[in-house]
């Protein structure tokens, strides 16, 4: 049986050439040119194109992502297809894949991927990019792996995967895990079988969610400042493995008693947050005042997933559930 790839296009760098009037890089490439680009496709692989839209991924909203989400759950599951590939600028790429994988819950593969280079560039990477991705779509062993995002030729989870260098072609690492498989001579290799996987059932999102990141000195005044514009939700990335100046403090005890959650993760690249510290602003401390533990999540990504939690509940101790401390 042929496979059958339906390849969803939102635009991204992939995209993009340089405007000499202006020299800068911009929007040039449609979505049937791009696919045009791979000559050396398996005549057993049809690719079926859906134009969603051509933005910068910067501009990319989680409403958009939430839109998204809907395409490939009304698509997902037509026996016809083998897979599903976003092609996606790479500055959002993790947050909308994460999104995605929270939020869709099917074994067939979705693969997310863009390009760090232009098409104007020398070394232009898109074609190579969607070259591999598709192959991955299209290997039975990328089935319940959720969403994975496949960049110069590695196979990242969206759980784990992050943008690590501003123009580097091997930009997205999984510091916490690391690939879990390559593309290597026209073969889709894993090193590891399924993951953990979580889903949130939700048709709605709550896009009035904060990311603060803590550093010295940093005072409650942009807590209140959330507080008081009516966000429903904040991540704070913390320091070390969940510590915070002591001048926070009274901004978080007044969210959590306007039955705000608050989310804690670290700001660094690895490792959870534990109550370890019993100090002014310890973590054993801010767990005491009811502070939301995030486990090893980066800030970006727990963001995400806190608003697609609280489009689905309000509830504290619900909410809570939803972070544990490891997930691998």
């Amino acid at each position: 049986m042929a496979n059958k790839v339906l390849v969803i296009f939102t635009g991204g760098t992939i995209a993009m050439k340089v405007d000499k009037n202006i020299d800068a890089v911009v929007p040039s490439i449609g979505s049937n040119e791009l696919i045009g680009m791979i000559k050396e496709l398996d005549e057993l692989t049809e690719i079926e194109v859906k134009d969603f839209a051509n933005i910068p991924s910067s501009h990319m909203s989680p409403n958009h992502m939430l839109d998204l989400a809907n395409i490939i759950k009304g698509n997902i599951d037509r026996p016809d297809l083998t897979g599903i590939i976003v092609i996606h600028g790479t500055d959002l790429l993790e947050e909308t894949a994460y999104f995605l994988d929270l939020i869709i819950n099917s074994k067939k593969p979705i693969i997310l991927l863009g390009s760090m280079r232009n098409n104007s560039d020398l070394g232009y990477d898109g074609g190579g990019n969607l070259y591999a991705g598709i192959h991955t779509a299209c290997c039975p062993e990328a089935k319940n792996k959720g969403v994975l995002i496949v960049m110069d030729d590695e196979i990242h989870t969206a759980r784990y995967a992050t943008k690590t260098n501003t123009v580097k072609t091997d930009t997205f690492k999984s510091p916490e895990l690391g690939p879990i498989g390559v593309f290597s001579n026209n073969r889709v290799i894993f090193y590891m079988d399924s993951l953990r996987r979580e889903f949130i059932d939700t048709n709605t999102i709550e896009n009035k969610v904060a990311l603060i990141k803590a550093a010295a000195g940093m005072e409650s005044d942009i807590i209140d400042f959330y507080l008081e514009n009516g966000y429903k939700g904040l991540v704070i990335e913390a320091l070390g493995c969940g510590n915070l100046p002591p001048g926070m403090l009274d901004g978080v005890r007044d969210a959590i008693k306007k039955d705000i959650p608050v989310v804690l993760v670290s700001r660094c690249l690895n490792g959870a947050v534990e109550p370890v510290y019993g100090y002014e602003g310890g973590g054993k401390n801010l767990l005491a005042l009811g502070v939301i533990f995030g486990g090893n999540n980066l800030g970006h990504k727990a963001r995400i997933k806190l608003m697609l939690v609280l489009g689905r509940t309000r509830n504290i101790d619900k909410i809570r559930a939803y972070f544990p401390q490891y997930l691998l």
